[in-house]
């Protein structure tokens, strides 16, 4: 019951932390954004859990909208990267995942003792995504949404760029499955890809997602951030 208790926590505390999120993306509040993490019942080590469950979207609007995030929030984000490193057999998502948070304090000028965080051109392999089929290929790139960024550029964008097909195939499958999350992560990947076929519709695909499955925080936050992204510039 206690482990059951436990994870039901998390998974509130991730959903709240998703939602101040989508809050600040559309008001440009950084206030909004780290409300879940200056407080709440959650105990410090859920909240950190639920930041690694979001990744580096719990800083998404200091890279698309220039906020500064808040010193408070800062401080648990930095917290969760240190306290949860990959393991030495971490899955190749979960590794890509550490990255590309390290990554985010690397723009905030937060040095770690992380070596991927020391080095910038430090990438984990990605040759694995290479052989993927279309499914498997829309499944990690939605868990990796993080990753989709105007102007990035890292193996992972890479791989997405070379198969926009495939992403949209995978986007019009989780649709149809409807798994919302799923394809509202590869609809934000599409809106940064060259060569998504115009018959896709990949606009009103969006609007129908929102429609559909976007009372789900998770769920907004990819379309907020698809939303943004076109007009988005990096720090």
């Amino acid at each position: 019951m206690e482990q059951s208790s436990t994870s039901a926590l998390l998974q509130g505390t991730v959903l709240d932390l998703a939602s101040d999120v989508v809050s600040a993306l559309r008001s440009g509040d950084h206030v909004r954004a780290g409300g879940t993490l200056a407080g709440g019942d959650a105990g410090e080590g859920v909240v950190r859990a639920a930041v690694r469950v979001l990744g580096a979207d719990a800083l998404l609007p200091t890279v698309l909208l220039r906020v500064p995030p808040d010193p408070g929030q800062l401080a648990v984000f930095k917290d969760a990267v240190v306290a949860h490193p990959p393991r030495a057999d971490a899955a190749p998502a979960v590794v890509w995942s550490h990255w590309a948070m390290a990554r985010a304090l690397r723009r905030l000028d937060q040095p770690l003792t992380d070596p991927l965080a020391e080095d910038p051109g430090a990438e984990p392999d990605a040759a694995w995504l290479d052989d993927a089929g279309w499914q498997t290929l829309t499944h990690q790139l939605a868990v990796l949404a993080p990753l989709a960024l105007p102007g990035e550029e890292c193996a992972v964008t890479r791989a997405a760029r070379r198969r926009p097909v495939d992403v949209a195939r995978g986007f019009v499958r989780a649709v149809r499955r409807r798994d919302w999350q799923q394809a509202a992560g590869a609809g934000r990947w599409l809106t940064l890809l060259d060569g998504v076929p115009d018959t896709l519709g990949l606009e009103t695909g969006l609007d129908f997602v929102r429609l559909m499955g976007g009372s789900d925080p998770r769920v907004a936050l990819q379309l907020e951030a698809a939303r943004l992204m076109p007009a988005g510039v990096l720090l």
